[in-house]
């Protein structure tokens, strides 16, 4: 084969659209599910047990779509009122508690209330927003509401100016850095390290999140507290990926693990911090 030198726009100007469809056997059962849903003004238990018992998995994924749930939230919450079981096997074994779990859910009523809504082309494009950019943004707002939260508690214990945020510390060596939400009292010279991280936010799937923390890890001082803040109840079903960070939390790498219910410990665990390292409350303006 002739050795060739190859240039970037002969590249760009051979490039052409790949043909995809966003339709697979599953999404054609899902669709005949709901074809299968008669139109009637409210819905009762005996609907859901006709609809699981045609096809159980499309009519489980046609549920979730009535709820507005993603597959990790929809699983978790099945989960946590039927611990023994949610596949098909447990509905066959007691189709009346499977079906009681999705009426409290509020399957009948979301159903009701989705079939009876006039829908017009308005509609439509709502929809077609709120499933491709509105799930990014839901994503996204709650990694960021859980660093709001995380913020407020920094900014009582420390003041407004005496901490950097979503920055880059210095690392051990001087010679790198790496990502943290924040460094207190300073990126140049942190002593205490926080990363907030909310699972189901976009860019924060498990790996990303171990990732993250062992990267911190390996580029903080020894001497630096590393607290971790997370949340999530998505968490529940991958329970062997935040058994990892407790590991790490039991050899010392990370100085503690907090949820939003955890919010006074947090607080009060920065203001012994704050004292172990002899931090001011208050300075007179952002650190860089």
């Amino acid at each position: 084969m002739r050795r060739e030198r190859q240039q970037l726009d002969d590249l760009l100007a051979s490039l052409s659209p790949l043909a995809s469809t966003w339709r697979d056997a599953h999404s054609d059962a899902v669709i005949r599910a709901i074809e299968l849903i008669p139109q009637k003004p409210s819905y009762d238990r005996s609907d859901l047990e006709a609809l699981l018992a045609t096809d159980f998995g499309a009519a489980m994924t046609a549920i979730r779509l009535v709820l507005e749930l993603s597959k990790d939230e929809f699983t978790v919450a099945m989960r946590a009122t039927l611990p023994a079981g949610t596949g098909v096997k447990r509905f066959r074994e007691d189709q009346g508690t499977f079906v009681e779990a999705l009426c409290k859910l509020g399957v009948l009523e979301q159903l009701g209330a989705l079939v009876n809504t006039p829908v017009t082309w308005r509609t439509i494009l709502v929809e077609r927003l709120k499933a491709g950019r509105g799930s990014a943004i839901k994503g996204q707002a709650r990694g960021r509401g859980l660093e709001d939260f995380v913020e407020l508690i920094v900014r009582g214990v420390f003041g407004e100016k005496n901490y950097s945020v979503r920055t880059r510390f210095v690392g051990a060596r001087g010679s790198s850095t790496e990502k943290a939400d924040f460094a207190i009292p300073s990126k140049n010279d942190a002593r205490i390290l926080i990363e907030t991280k909310a699972y189901g936010a976009t860019g924060s799937k498990q790996t990303d999140v171990l990732g993250d923390v062992a990267r911190i890890v390996e580029q903080k001082r020894h001497d630096t507290d590393f607290l971790l803040v997370t949340d999530g109840i998505t968490w529940r079903d991958r329970t062997n990926d935040l058994r990892k960070l407790v590991e790490m939390q039991n050899q010392g790498l990370i100085t503690r693990i907090y949820t939003r219910t955890m919010a006074g410990q947090l607080e009060e665990d920065l203001k012994e911090l704050r004292r172990d390292h002899a931090l001011a409350e208050r300075s007179t303006s952002r650190p860089q």
